[in-house]
């Protein structure tokens, strides 16, 4: 039992490593943003668009998977709980502990989903105000 909480735990804290890792890159470009030069913001933009384009169908089925998880969790009933804890019926709580284990995972995959796409609406706003800057200033490029 314990083996495969360990293993449980462990894949959270991973992915919860790499949800560090990514928000402490968006840190650093957004502190790094103002020392930026529009070519050099446009290049990062358009690795980001290339980089979600390429994982939004990915995104889209965590989103579902975690809807439908969400609807499930929703119809068991503590008291059915309950009796499946009296009665020991181990199947039904193992298929609870993997959904329950499938809705963690899924709301961690989709945090990560929504920091790629914090990243890319952050510098699509840095790229639109450097537009209304340079037209402010009346500069043609």
């Amino acid at each position: 039992m314990t083996e495969q909480i360990d293993s449980f735990t462990n894949g959270l804290r991973d992915r919860l490593n790499g949800i560090d890792a990514r928000l402490s890159s968006l840190k650093s470009t957004l502190e790094s943003a103002p020392k930026e030069t529009q070519a050099a913001i446009e290049t990062k933009l358009h690795e980001v668009k290339a980089n979600l384009d390429t994982k939004r169908h990915e995104f889209s089925t965590y989103r579902a998977s975690l809807q439908e998880l969400a609807e499930e969790k929703g119809t068991e009933i503590q008291a059915m709980v309950e009796e499946w804890k009296t009665k020991r019926e181990v199947e039904e709580l193992n298929r609870r502990a993997e959904r329950s284990e499938r809705y963690a995972t899924g709301c961690v995959l989709v945090s990560m989903a929504a920091i790629d796409e914090a990243e890319e609406a952050i510098l699509e706003a840095m790229m639109a105000r450097l537009d209304a800057d340079k037209a402010k200033s009346g500069d043609k490029a």
